[in-house]
């Protein structure tokens, strides 16, 4: 082998860990390729025509990471765009992107965005880049997150005691009366007519005292569905590292040399 040759394959070989490199350190990362495969280009600021990394309508994935980044169709941040928070969108196609970003920005903490400005939300899988080196951590604690509480409502029956009638005591008492005085006579009709009173007084307090109404409760109930994530701790190199999953994870999870889980 020539001293050419070793010169063109030192060159190639350190061309490839810078790339390697700046792609560590990238905020953002465009690969040629859908599922983060192909050439790749990352940037750490603003590009306003990605032809300058030649890059420029070529992405067909990407990833973000840090903060949230704002990628546009057309150089100088024009024509339609999507605002993509920090994770892995492993196709662009739903966003109607796919080689078609012409430009790319960091978006400010501060700033409000508007849902409709949104991409998807990210992927939680992740996957393998190229041809590096896989590994497997331990997997030390799993959490199932479930959905929010949900507001429920149902319909109960109830009996309703109201407060004595006293409109009806007073009715009841008089016809009690009329009855008492139907059927006594002398003496004894005055206290016929007293005990019908009396009695009508308590047939009438009774009237509509006791009532069957359907009543509405509500109340918050736990989501019993299927949880809709698992927080996953591995630990890998001795340091632990996070992350969520769509299923439930096994023992251990696939990582690569710096402790990023992969697919």
């Amino acid at each position: 082998m020539n001293r050419s040759t070793v010169r063109a394959m030192k060159a190639a070989v350190a061309a490839a860990a810078c790339a390697l490199a700046s792609q560590a350190m990238a905020d953002i990362t465009f690969y040629e390729n859908e599922n983060f495969r192909g050439r790749t280009a990352g940037i750490d600021s603003q590009v306003n025509f990605l032809k300058e990394i030649g890059f420029d309508d070529r992405a067909s994935s990407i990833e973000v990471r840090g903060e949230r980044w704002e990628v546009c169709e057309d150089r100088g941040y024009h024509g339609r765009c999507r605002v993509l928070q920090p994770g892995s969108y492993p196709s662009l196609r739903s966003m109607g992107l796919d080689n078609r970003i012409s430009s790319a920005r960091r978006v400010d903490e501060k700033m409000d965005v508007g849902r409709d400005r949104y991409g998807p939300d990210p992927e939680p899988t992740f996957y393998r880049r190229g041809e590096e080196a896989l590994y497997q951590a331990q997997v030390v604690s799993v959490r199932a997150v479930m959905g929010d509480e949900q507001q429920r409502c149902w319909i109960e029956q109830k009996e309703v005691r109201d407060r004595p009638n006293v409109g009806g005591a007073v009715i009841g008492g008089v016809l009690g009366g009329i009855l008492g005085h139907q059927f006594g006579g002398g003496s004894g009709q005055a206290v016929t007519t007293a005990a019908g009173a009396i009695g009508g007084a308590v047939v009438g307090s009774n009237v509509n005292r006791k009532d069957v109404r359907n009543v509405q409760r509500c109340g918050a109930v736990p989501d019993r569905g299927a949880p809709q994530y698992w927080d996953v701790t591995y630990r890998f190199k001795g340091q632990d590292h996070y992350m969520q999953t769509r299923q439930p994870p096994g023992a251990t999870v696939t990582v690569n040399a710096r402790g990023e889980p992969r697919e």
